[in-house]
């Protein structure tokens, strides 16, 4: 444990660092003052069916010791302030993230960054999102950039077309992404506060025998507002930690998300069913649907129906209470699975998510995160205009060339018959379709010309 009356005693410190090193003092605390025996033992059930570093392909633990460093220049000098990680907090980082302190991030998660496409193109405000456990982050951060370029950046409604949509310049990518990055971790600090972690050239502790190093962790300068604003400036002034090549922009990303909720939130937060934000799934780390959520809403909830769930099926009270998703967000969530669906074990997402406040959905569609989302703000808001409407569908993939525009009917005779295929049934009922239909049910697609995917 830090000594925190010697570090105090050996440094100079403002009354905001003071209220910094006892927000760690409490984060870590918290956390060491909580009896996870109950938790610990689904925990260790479920590490052993995922992660255990006994059955980790070797390939891949092979692949977790290669070394990966940010090159200089995307590091921040010390001298621009800030906080340097303490070992405790950085320990804490790891159990919220893996559920131990010895895993690490695999090369797929420390390249992956907010990368646009071509600056006033027709997917100008695109990011793109390559396959792999960071997509589900990149889908949710694309989906509050659409939210700014569509409904915050203007208040003029003529503007909301998809025509304004590839009309985006790359200084106002940047600003997308910086407003997109501000808007999620204020959200996550309860609109009251938010920390920015970025990466220095220094290392700021030596790592101890509980801790596996990655050159990166260890190197974190973190940053706290308590002003949207300012935060939105100082992640606009340093917008090459997160959009440039080797910048583990994602990861820092997702750093400065867990800080600005804090450990003793996301304890609150998470259930019996999920004690961590990421397992390991087919060679790599992928999201839970906790972190999932802490994007939309702001609260890391493990599970998709409202409110929290007191009681099993059969009504007996449960020992330990489900948290599910308690407020509408901005931006929502559809969920289709074809394995599920098939073997008659579909999850139901809630009203919470099905309906946000703007019309932005992100899709886990088999596994696989795109977004849907309509121009007209008015979807959601008048009955009528969900007759017949449009909606604009991008899968993050880079073969993806144009926006696709879909048209949905939900007065036109019933969707199944009009197949008249009956051979490959994604061909019949394409995934894409069946998850508007979680939606809308019954609700017939055109693809107006595209030939159907996804």
């Amino acid at each position: 444990m830090v000594d925190y009356k010697q570090v105090l005693a050996s440094t100079t410190l403002q009354p905001s660092r003071l209220d910094y090193i006892e927000l760690l003092q409490q984060d870590v605390k918290q956390i060491q003052d909580r009896s996870f025996e109950g938790v610990q033992a689904l925990e260790d059930s479920e590490d052993a069916s995922r992660t255990p570093s006994a059955q980790i392909p070797q390939s891949y633990a092979h692949q977790l010791m290669l070394p990966y460093s940010v090159p200089c220049t995307l590091s921040i000098s010390p001298s621009l302030g800030g906080y340097p990680v303490l070992p405790e907090l950085a320990m804490s980082l790891r159990k919220i993230l893996f559920g131990n302190t010895f895993y690490i991030f695999s090369y797929e998660w420390k390249k992956s960054f907010f990368k646009f496409r071509k600056p006033c193109s027709a997917l100008s405000y695109a990011l793109e999102a390559e396959k792999g456990g960071p997509r589900a982050i990149q889908m949710a951060v694309q989906a509050h950039i659409i939210k700014h370029l569509l409904f915050t950046q203007s208040a003029d409604p003529e503007r909301c077309n998809m025509e304004a949509l590839g009309k985006v310049s790359e200084r106002e990518q940047e600003n997308a992404l910086a407003t997109a990055l501000a808007d999620i971790l204020w959200k996550a600090g309860e609109n009251c506060t938010a920390t920015v972690a970025l990466v220095t050239s220094e290392h700021c502790f030596t790592p101890c025998l509980d801790y596996k190093p990655d050159n990166f962790t260890e190197r974190l300068q973190l940053f706290i507002f308590k002003k949207k604003e300012k935060m939105k400036i100082f992640i606009g002034e340093h917008i090459q930690c997160f959009n440039e090549e080797g910048s583990h922009g994602v990861i820092l990303f997702l750093y400065s998300l867990i800080f600005s909720r804090s450990m003793a939130r996301l304890q609150e937060d998470l259930d019996l069913t999920t004690t961590h934000l990421l397992y390991f799934s087919v060679g790599n780390f992928v999201c839970h649907q906790a972190l999932l959520n802490l994007l939309l809403t702001g609260r890391a909830s493990p599970n998709v129906f409202n409110g929290r769930q007191l009681h099993d099926e059969h009504g007996t009270s449960l020992v330990h209470p489900l948290n599910g998703v308690l407020t509408r967000g901005d931006v929502g969530y559809l969920y289709w699975s074809r394995e599920q669906t098939e073997h008659a074990a579909e999850t139901v997402v809630g009203s919470m998510l099905k309906t946000p406040k703007l019309p932005i959905w992100v899709c886990n569609i088999n596994g696989t995160y795109s977004v849907l989302f309509s121009t007209k703000r008015s979807l959601l808001s008048d009955w009528k205009m969900e007759h017949h409407f449009h909606l604009c569908f991008y899968n993050g993939q880079p073969s993806q060339g144009n926006t696709t525009v879909l048209t949905i009917d939900t007065h036109s005779h019933h969707w199944e018959a009009r197949r008249g295929d009956h051979g490959d049934p994604e061909r019949r009922f394409p995934s894409v379709e069946m998850t508007i239909r979680t939606k809308w049910e019954g609700a017939a697609v055109d693809w107006n010309g595209t030939v159907p995917f996804f």
